[in-house]
């Protein structure tokens, strides 16, 4: 039997850290989000039931074309119903992070209190990674991986983080959103272990996002801030407030 994974604590290992902030409020929603190399807002505005309008600000991102994906974004959901977000698509020629972040606000646009997920993936130690996402403090979701191949738990032993789509649609709503939001950062700290040189060209990407489009791609340049969280002097999301 393999013995069970540390538990880790944020502050004291290397890894990626991610913060997801959602504030609801009357008639407009806000979902933040926050990591080494992203840190960006987008505000639903809605009459209760329809999008009226949408903003979203890039605060930190990794490409020069970033800053365009805004319009994208309200192009995609204004006059959308919150409830058809998740289902409006249109993901791929959106900022992924952006679009997540629209969804996210859609569907907790009525809670009673502020959302904060947090997610953290360390790395790699002889070669596995523990995969994390709390909510209040407490862990609700938490994989091992090598390789991007799930090792622990036994129910997800052997498949690839690419693999888990009918798992997740297996969960209930609130783990399902979980799952979705915790393979992502699984797959984004990879970038952690890859030379930035090496993740420097756009052209190289396949189109899965506003700035790997061909057409937009070829004059993407990579640009920004990355932070490393792992020492714990500051958190995802610290220095920002919700907007009011």
């Amino acid at each position: 039997m393999r013995p069970a994974p540390p538990v880790h604590v944020p502050g004291q290992l290397p890894g990626f850290r991610r913060r997801f902030r959602v504030t609801p409020a009357a008639g407009r929603v806000q979902a933040e989000v926050e990591d080494d190399y992203h840190c960006m807002s987008v505000i639903v505005h809605h009459d209760g039931a329809i999008a009226t309008n949408v903003e979203a600000v890039m605060r930190r991102a990794p490409w020069t074309t970033c800053p365009g994906a805004p319009q994208q974004l309200a192009q995609t959901f204004c006059g959308v119903a919150l409830d058809a977000f998740a289902a409006r698509g249109e993901k791929q020629v959106n900022c992924t992070h952006l679009h997540d972040l629209a969804v996210l606000a859609a569907g907790h646009a009525f809670d009673a209190e502020p959302l904060v997920y947090d997610i953290f993936v360390s790395d790699p130690v002889d070669g596995e990674r523990r995969a994390e996402l709390r909510c209040a403090g407490a862990t609700i979701l938490g994989w091992t991986e090598a390789g991007m191949r799930i090792v622990e738990p036994a129910e997800l032993a052997g498949l690839k983080l690419d693999e888990l789509r009918p798992w997740i649609a297996s969960l209930d709503p609130r783990r399902q959103e979980a799952a979705r939001l915790l393979r992502w950062a699984n797959t984004l700290a990879n970038g952690r272990m890859i030379p930035l040189e090496q993740q420097s060209d756009a052209s190289r990407m396949p189109p899965g996002c506003y700035t790997f489009q061909p057409h937009r791609a070829v004059q993407a340049r990579r640009v920004g801030v990355i932070r490393d969280f792992s020492d714990g002097m500051a958190q995802p999301l610290g220095e920002y407030e919700p907007a009011r």
